[in-house]
């Protein structure tokens, strides 16, 4: 493989940190907490992740320009010269002006990846395949857009683009952090998968409206919206507000049980990889507190409606998470409070 040169690999790390707040704010937070190696791969196996994702999200591209830039992003990653081409050959793809720009700096992505230790490359390789894959699968079962017709089939998509992040991290873990020994990887596995599902079904749930405008996807089953008198048509019809509601209620409670089976993940990596632990609990804690707050919207089922829990709480929630990292009870108390009510410097006091 290709050496870049120092100062490129500084360039891109460099462009690596400064575009990944306008990707995502929360992910920018926790992957402070990663040191050295283990911060590079992470951020590389998430801008690489986003890439993708920018692909498939494309309102304007065609099916089959959306799978030819999957193939070709695909062959990126184990070859230099189609990274390098890569931007100029997806210059028509459109979408968040953030992630658009990520994409149009493929070529830095690639120069961040191979950078990285031969192990380390070739479990983000491996599992962003995976999901570029289930991406070009999904794009062309609804050429005219997702929408996913069963919950099976909602599984089968949730582990393409979220799953395989809990995999790719769970494998990431062992050969940065020598507390996550065989003994704990092995209690890690048989719950990773759910680590990324749980946080992608709740980030679905509050962005139903925006997905079926801005996206033309519907992830939310035909069949539950079938079982309660509503359809993919009818999603965001304030007629059918309550029969939609119903539908979602039933995700609501899919999404709780997967977001506790998070939880379990947390609480089994090793309380000395604090680190690993502050990586996962901001983005956990967030998710049970928009949950907590889906559960009594609907929102989400209006035109342009969002769900998002407040700033203060974010704040709240950051210090408050961090200082219980290490203490499991600790840990388990404020998902417990969380779940009830925000969670914010006034409630701290109220106890």
């Amino acid at each position: 493989m290709s050496v870049d040169s120092p100062q490129r690999v500084r360039d891109a790390v460099r462009f690596g940190h400064e575009v990944l707040p306008g990707v995502s704010r929360t992910f920018a937070i926790s992957i402070r907490f990663l040191p050295g190696m283990l911060g590079r791969s992470v951020l590389t196996a998430y801008l690489l992740c986003r890439i993708a994702d920018t692909i498939e999200d494309d309102g304007t591209a065609s099916p089959a320009r959306k799978q030819e830039l999957l193939d070709a992003f695909v062959r990126c990653l184990g070859d230099r010269d189609a990274a390098e081409a890569f931007p100029a050959l997806a210059h028509d793809i459109a979408g968040d002006a953030a992630h658009v720009a990520l994409l149009r700096h493929t070529d830095l992505v690639g120069v961040l990846l191979r950078s990285l230790s031969t192990a380390s490359r070739d479990r983000v390789v491996h599992w962003v395949t995976e999901m570029a894959r289930g991406m070009r699968k999904f794009v062309g079962l609804y050429p005219e857009g997702i929408r996913i017709q069963t919950v099976a089939e909602y599984r089968e998509y949730c582990y393409y683009v979220a799953g395989t992040v809990g995999c790719m991290l769970t494998e990431l873990w062992p050969l940065h952090a020598p507390s996550v020994g065989p003994a704990e990887f092995a209690r890690l596995w048989p719950k990773c998968q759910q680590f990324g599902e749980a946080l992608q079904t709740v980030n679905i749930l509050k962005d139903i409206a925006h997905d079926a405008e801005e996206e033309n996807a519907i992830y939310i089953p035909a069949a539950t919206l079938a079982e309660h008198g509503s359809g993919h048509a009818t999603l965001l019809a304030e007629s059918h507000r309550d029969r939609n509601q119903a539908a979602v209620a039933d995700f609501v409670r899919l999404a709780w049980a997967d977001l506790d089976e998070a939880l379990e993940y947390l609480l089994l990596v090793p309380r000395r990889a604090l680190a690993i632990r502050a990586f996962c609990v901001l983005p956990l804690l967030f998710a049970y507190a928009t949950l907590r707050d889906l559960t009594a919207s609907r929102e989400m089922l209006r035109a342009g409606g969002a769900v998002k829990i407040s700033r203060r709480e974010v704040r709240s929630l950051t210090v408050v998470g961090l200082a219980s990292l290490a203490s499991d009870r600790a840990l388990r108390a404020l998902v417990a409070r969380v779940r009830e009510r925000a969670f914010t410097p006034f409630a701290l006091s109220s106890t």
